[in-house]
């Protein structure tokens, strides 16, 4: 049996890793400079530094946990395996191929609907509209192949 996989993922400008490492420099310099200012007097520099790189660390957070989001989608024996990964968490939908249907929206922005025995999967967060269209007929063309 014919095995294919699609690796659909965000387009992340900077890792986790990176965006932790740039985070502690910018701590560094930014509690730096609010202790020079602290000991000549402006106290309140020192306490609008720590606000400011809490929200820069919240914002930073939530970037970091979605920042490898992706979805998985394997064709193997007779099924079509969608893992959905979104911010550490994993689901996993078991698609028959003998009863998938692909399912297109009207609107631009709908998401790729993939249905099979009552179940119902959405992919496609990841990408263009024209880039959806494109894995729509890659889909399908790969389906008809492996359904004859």
């Amino acid at each position: 049996m014919m095995r294919r996989e699609w690796d659909l993922k965000r387009n992340c400008a900077i890792a986790p890793r990176q965006l932790a490492g740039f985070y502690v420099s910018m701590c560094f310099t930014s509690f730096l400079v609010a202790a020079v200012w602290t000991v000549r007097g402006a106290w309140f520099v020192l306490v609008f530094a720590t606000f400011e790189m809490l929200a820069v660390g919240f914002a930073f957070l939530a970037y970091a946990r979605h920042a490898t989001d992706r979805e998985h989608i394997t064709l193997q024996d007779d099924w079509l395996v969608v893992e959905l990964i979104e911010a550490e968490e994993v689901r996993q939908y078991r698609l028959a191929l003998r009863s998938i249907r692909i399912l297109g929206k009207s609107s631009r922005r709908e998401l790729i609907c993939l249905e099979a025995d009552g179940v119902r999967v959405e992919v496609g967060r990841f990408l263009t509209e024209w880039r959806r269209r494109e894995f729509v007929q890659e889909l399908r063309q790969v389906l008809q192949i492996s359904c004859k």
